[in-house]
């Protein structure tokens, strides 16, 4: 069997389909933009047709740049952005509205009103999750409330939703799967992850049907085959994970005690913490780092909500720099004197604060400050919300090694000014490895070990190769001083509620 392994990447901002050889190389990619939506203050949505479009797209772009076909490809594996949910008609697979996306804030108001009612706790206790618009749930039933018959519908059994990867393989195996994950179903604030299933008692608060919902599956496991007049063959798809956790697979990290972070529009930090069901006091969040086999790993998380849209804000928003890579250079470039601080909570903050209502601010403007100090402050925040998590981790589980590395992926680690920086700050070492391309990466490992054409575990593990290691060269004086205006900063950018 050819040990080409495709990975579609369903991300945010673009889709890419990367396909792997048999030497877990890469071999083609595709990749495509779509549309950003913002229809209010506050609300972010997608197109699922712009999504379903890039996917075919890029699929057939990887190919094409491989010189293969889909005859050549052992698997498919799946790995989306989190949280991002889509109801389509059951008979016809047109959604009835835009995808709500994971940044979206629209749902606070309801979020607030359970939090009221004292059911925080609940929800918790059973998802390992906070009541946050983040969440999948609360996007279905504003869905169910707001387009109008969309309740009735579903009532009698004429929708179905999920997150992107069950819309997508819904539409990639001709509506005969209608399937999800694990991970991605523990990111729904409506899946029990101490039992593994759908939880009666959360969608009855949430006043979901259960019949919208999809099968949850392990990661690597068999989700249906794709029409064949897609691609010119049938492929099968066998692996699915959210990002965050495809990652985590991509990192190697399947040790308990092992952390990632992930540094792409938002930043994610996962710390496998193996069969312990650790439950945060520190509002971080208990998820499902994966499920292989049947057997459960979880792991601590905390999500930043802007890391590389900090970036991107300099480039679109205030238009400091042109393109993102300038903001290293331009960052080391920063008057050492002036502390200039951001904090970007353009869309309230994440963990370990939860506060929907915050928003962005910049604090140590003086008449000196230009763009070198607003590059650095964006680069720096990035750095002091990790920390913040990290913090909360050890906290947390006290198996989290105060000098534990941390293993880094995702866009923003290719500025060594930025991972230097990351380190100085953490206090701890930062380890950027060779291959960069690790969600996709994990989603392929899913796929490539389930068809038996890529290594298990254990040797896929020794595959990870280290780029380089960035050590803490910041003294410690200069570090505290960092820090403590950091989280004043903060103190003063959280809503009074």
């Amino acid at each position: 069997m050819s040990g080409f392994v495709l990975a579609i990447d369903q991300g945010t901002t673009s889709t890419r389909a990367i396909l792997f050889d048999d030497r877990m190389k890469v071999a083609g990619v595709g990749q495509q933009e779509f549309t950003q939506h913002y229809p209010a203050s506050g609300w972010v949505e997608h197109d699922p047709e712009d999504i379903w479009g890039s996917v075919v797209a890029t699929v057939k772009a990887a190919l094409k740049a491989a010189g293969r076909t889909a005859s050549d490809v052992a698997a498919i594996g799946i790995t989306n952005q989190r949280e991002t949910v889509v109801i389509w008609d059951k008979a016809t697979g047109k959604p009835i509205h835009n995808a709500i996306v994971w940044q979206d804030r629209r749902t606070a108001p309801l979020c607030q009103k359970l939090r009221k009612q004292g059911l925080e706790k609940k929800f918790t206790r059973k998802t390992g999750l906070l009541l946050d618009p983040y969440f999948s749930g609360t996007k279905i039933a504003w869905m169910l409330d707001k387009v109008k018959g969309a309740r009735k519908r579903a009532e009698k059994g004429e929708l179905l939703a999920g997150t992107i990867d069950s819309f997508l393989i819904w539409r990639l195996t001709g509506g005969k799967v209608h399937a999800t994950d694990a991970t991605n179903a523990s990111r729904t604030l409506v899946y029990n992850i101490e039992k593994n299933v759908w939880d009666d008692e959360l969608l009855a608060i949430l006043n979901i049907p259960a019949a919208l919902l999809p099968q949850v599956k392990d990661c690597a496991d068999d989700f249906g085959v794709t029409e064949e007049s897609l691609f010119g063959a049938e492929m099968r798809i066998l692996g699915v994970a959210g990002d965050q956790h495809a990652a985590t697979i991509g990192q190697a990290c399947f040790e308990p005690g092992m952390l990632k972070s992930t540094y792409g529009t938002g930043c994610f930090a996962l710390l496998n913490t193996g069969a312990d069901l650790v439950r945060s006091k520190n509002r971080l969040l208990t998820t499902i780092a994966y499920r292989l086999d049947g057997k459960t790993t979880y792991a601590l998380e905390g999500s930043i909500f802007i890391a590389g849209a900090a970036v991107q804000w300099l480039r679109d928003g205030i238009k400091v720099i042109g393109k993102a890579e300038q903001s290293g250079a331009l960052a080391a470039a920063a008057d050492p004197a002036q502390q200039v601080y951001l904090v970007p909570a353009f869309v309230g903050l994440a963990a370990p604060h939860w506060d929907a209502d915050a928003r962005g601010a910049i604090f140590g403007l003086t008449r000196n400050t230009g763009p070198a100090e607003f590059a650095r402050a964006a680069l720096e925040s990035v750095a002091f919300q990790t920390r913040d998590l990290l913090d909360a981790m050890r906290k947390d589980w006290k198996s989290a090694s105060a000098k534990t590395v941390l293993r880094v992926d995702g866009g923003m680690v290719a500025s060594d000014w930025t991972m230097q920086r990351l380190a100085d700050i953490l206090d701890a070492p930062v380890d950027r490895p060779t291959i960069l391309e690790t969600t996709a990466l994990g989603a392929a490992w899913l796929a490539g070990s389930k068809a038996g054409v890529w290594p298990k575990a254990k040797d896929f593990a020794k595959t990870w190769a280290l780029d380089r290691r960035f050590k803490p060269e910041m003294d410690s004086a200069t570090r505290s001083a960092k820090l403590a205006g950091w989280r004043d900063a903060v103190r003063r950018t959280l809503s009074a509620r």
